[in-house]
């Protein structure tokens, strides 16, 4: 016979969702009372929404909390590595420019500039 552990959130009295770990039960439910709190705010606001909306809008900011917090500027964006990421793709492309120059007679003039370009990209970042 095997035996199962399973974790279940309860919002007033009613089973929301079931989780086979407590880390995700915790974070659903962590999820859960802030949407509850958004919801609270929304009321308490001069914009009419219906039940559905405030309920739907507030979820969906719970569960985009890291999007709000970045909007709101309380949370810096979590993306400079796409811009290392686009550093380093011209920098190859540089490079790649560069060793086919080279085979050219002109080629110590263009590795210069390429070299230039490659440095104004550091001191940029």
């Amino acid at each position: 016979m095997a035996v199962e552990s399973r974790f279940v959130v309860i919002r007033n009295g009613v089973e929301a969702k079931t989780f086979m770990d407590k880390k995700s039960a915790d974070e659903y439910d962590k999820m859960l009372d802030m949407a509850d709190n958004l919801s609270q705010v929304f009321s308490q606001s001069p914009v009419a929404l219906s039940d559905s909306a405030n309920e739907e809008l507030s979820i969906y900011l719970a569960q985009h909390r890291d999007d709000v917090l970045v909007a709101l500027l309380a949370k810096k964006p979590t993306k400079p590595t796409a811009k290392k990421a686009t550093e380093k793709i011209i920098a190859a492309s540089i490079a790649e420019v560069v060793e086919n120059e080279e085979q050219k007679p002109t080629a110590k003039v263009k590795k210069s500039k390429a070299k230039t370009a490659t440095a104004k990209l550091s001191a940029a970042s």
